[in-house]
């Protein structure tokens, strides 16, 4: 019986109508999901430890002046300066880097590859929340005597490809150095200690010999007791790097910014925005896929309206006459997501081998997130079809 009311129906299908929504449908939905994939694909440069892309830091220290430096003049920060950084309307967070009170002296080095070492340095600490390394290792134990360490990367380079280089040493990789073990001595206080040291990264955002700061507080306290540790950096998250108010604020108050911080923050805060407009366009195209496909359907129900009442007083129910327009749709729409998840598996697996080649360390995300989000806007799509057919067929029975 539905066989004959489809044929009888399906007179007045205008296939370029129906064309034009699959194809706008199949671009706009194409878009929306390879988006979300890419965004998947790419999030851990936006929220896991060693990212450039994580969140948009600035660090922050004070103009040192020549009269200044001549005179002994401060420029760390006071708790008040701090408390009136963080007050900003364009402050998320403030952390403080909390530096050493204690004498440091470390030796390292590789027997096997003739590499001895043996310097004083300095060790500095920030919350946790800052670090843009893996904090599966980075803790504390008074116990152990091993102290957990985070160099900047650069030193790293500046090793291998300046001082390594010029004296014919061999370079020295990210895993090979995180097996080498550092002999450090604190002295302060009138007492001294042997520590391991063990490198667990390298950073790119921060420019210091890093342990954590429940080790520097306990280290403080045993080696400068009734010292206070007055931060002259510090690591400000900035809601949008692009705000004129932080320059003038920066400026005003004779703060300077490490490295292009600012600059970085931008790139950020731009290709963020970017993701989001192209995910908004391709809403918006699915949008209109939608629009033209009912306006296709209430076209074909109108030219199809005297045979639908006459169908209808012949004892058809509404949901008999409406059922061959719900399967045209959900039909339409079915192919639109097969259609879209294909091309997206297509795309993905263009751009995922320069992303290999830039991040060796990015893993690879599910498309199952995709799969999901693309069935549920293939079913709300659907349902909103079904419902305006129904109540289009609705109407034409109140009329007959």
């Amino acid at each position: 019986m539905n066989r004959l009311v489809w044929k009888l129906l399906r007179q007045h299908i205008s296939v370029g109508q129906l064309g034009g929504f699959f194809l706008a449908n199949l671009f706009g939905m194409t878009i929306v999901l390879l988006s979300i994939q890419f965004y998947r694909d790419v999030i851990p440069l936006f929220t896991e430890g060693d990212s450039f892309l994580k969140k948009e830091y600035i660090i922050t220290t004070k103009k040192i002046s020549a009269l200044g430096g001549l005179t002994g003049k401060s420029n760390t920060f006071t708790e008040a300066e701090v408390d009136d950084l963080k007050a900003q309307g364009f402050t998320r967070h403030v952390g403080s880097f909390t530096p050493s009170l204690f004498k440091v002296s470390a030796g390292m080095g590789m027997q096997q590859a003739g590499i001895q070492f043996s310097t004083e340095m300095f060790f500095e600490a920030v919350p946790d929340e800052f670090v843009d390394v893996s904090l599966q290792k980075w803790a504390f134990d008074e116990s152990s005597h091993t102290i957990p360490i985070i160099i900047p990367r650069n030193y790293l380079n500046l090793y291998n490809f300046g001082f390594a280089q010029s004296r014919g040493l061999p370079k020295l990789s990210e895993g090979v150095m995180s097996l080498i073990q550092m002999n450090i001595r604190i002295r302060g206080n009138g007492q001294a200690d042997e520590f391991k040291g063990h490198i667990v990264g390298f950073s790119n955002r921060l420019n210091t010999i890093l342990v954590p700061l429940s080790f520097i507080e306990w280290a403080n306290a045993t080696y400068a007791p009734g010292q206070t540790a007055r931060p002259s950096r510090l690591i400000v998250e900035v809601k949008n790097p692009t705000d004129t108010a932080i320059h003038d604020y920066y400026t005003s108050h004779s703060y300077e910014t490490e490295g292009n911080n600012l600059d970085a923050g931008k790139t950020t805060y731009f290709l963020r925005l970017l993701i989001g407009i192209v995910i908004g366009v391709g809403l918006f195209i699915s949008l209109l896929s939608f629009y033209i496909l009912m306006l296709s359907i209430f076209l074909l129900l109108q030219k199809n309206s005297v045979k639908l009442e006459n169908l209808l007083l012949t004892g058809y129910s509404p949901r008999q006459v409406a059922l061959p327009y719900w399967l045209l749709t959900l039909g339409l729409n079915s192919c639109v997501l097969l259609l879209s998840l294909c091309g997206v598996v297509w795309v993905r697996g263009s751009y995922q081998g320069s992303l290999k080649q830039l991040f060796p360390q990015l893993e690879s995300s599910s498309i199952l997130l995709t799969l999901v989000a693309g069935i549920v806007l293939c079913l709300f799509v659907s349902l909103l079809n079904v419902v305006a057919i129904r109540r289009k067929v609705n109407q034409i029975w109140r009329k007959r």
